[in-house]
């Protein structure tokens, strides 16, 4: 639930008690002045946040106003005060996290009827690459051939790599080239898909491979619209150029990067 929101409950909880202390009537017909205009649109803002907030509408309100009571004047506290901001951060968060895999859930429906024979197209074209001459399957799925072995340690996940490489869908159509680009890429073992950080901690140094990674182990359902529709299978040529050396400390070469005339 949003900041706004749980402040939106905090209101309707206060609201509660003042027309309870002050008598206030719910059928009032008229606002006499400033305050009063002030009082019923945050009443009325509130209303309608809370009408499309089904987190709100599941709380109790009755043990909400105990607990602003409670607080108010100190006694008959049922739960520690200091408790109170981790137990609304953990029910929130949980919350959040239900929402999301319903959105999830959803996206997914969607994207399996849309895409229905494509993601049957995608299916059959790994099948019929598995059973080709030099095609290595893993548990995982990946499928991967050798065109050249490298030579050295392979990389470990807390490595950075350099590589270069060719992305295609399996009807060619090219997605992604640092080849065409003639600029290596450089980055993290751990910072791409599923299908790279276990493909590149198979690779040495010189090696070259092309993966043919599944849906599940690259975009899946949500692709990466235009180029990539959602379960489509990646293929890449890649070559593992070399495993970069650690970062220095910062401040570490201070002293000799004056005048080195790279310009970095």
């Amino acid at each position: 639930m949003k900041l706004n929101k749980f402040l939106a409950v905090t209101i309707v909880g206060v609201s509660m008690v003042a027309c309870k202390n002050e008598g206030v009537s719910n059928t009032q017909k008229s606002l006499e002045n400033e305050k009063d205009s002030v009082s019923y649109a945050l009443g009325l803002n509130t209303g309608f946040q809370m009408s499309n907030d089904p987190n709100a509408k599941e709380l109790s309100t009755s043990l909400y106003v105990q607990g602003f009571l409670n607080g108010a004047d100190s006694t008959n506290l049922l739960i520690n005060p200091k408790d109170a901001g981790n137990i609304l951060r953990s029910y929130f968060q949980k919350k959040q996290i239900e929402q999301r895999k319903i959105q999830e859930e959803a996206a997914k429906k969607k994207a399996e009827e849309e895409y229905a024979d494509y993601k049957k197209e995608n299916e059959k074209f790994l099948v019929d690459n598995k059973a080709k001459s030099g095609v290595i399957t893993t548990a995982s799925g990946l499928q991967y051939t050798v065109i050249k072995e490298g030579a050295g340690e392979t990389p470990k996940p807390t490595d950075k790599v350099k590589v270069h490489y060719h992305g295609t869908v399996i009807d060619g159509s090219v997605f992604d080239s640092s080849v065409e680009r003639k600029l290596p890429a450089e980055f993290g073992v751990t910072q791409v898909i599923k299908g790279w950080i276990e493909g590149l901690q198979i690779m040495k140094p010189g090696a070259k491979y092309k993966f043919f990674i599944p849906q599940e182990l690259a975009y899946g359902h949500q692709g990466r619209l235009p180029k990539i529709k959602p379960f489509s299978t990646l293929v890449f040529d890649v070559e593992l150029l070399e495993i970069l050396p650690p970062a220095a400390p910062a401040g570490a070469n201070q002293q000799h990067s004056k005048g080195d005339g790279h310009g970095h």
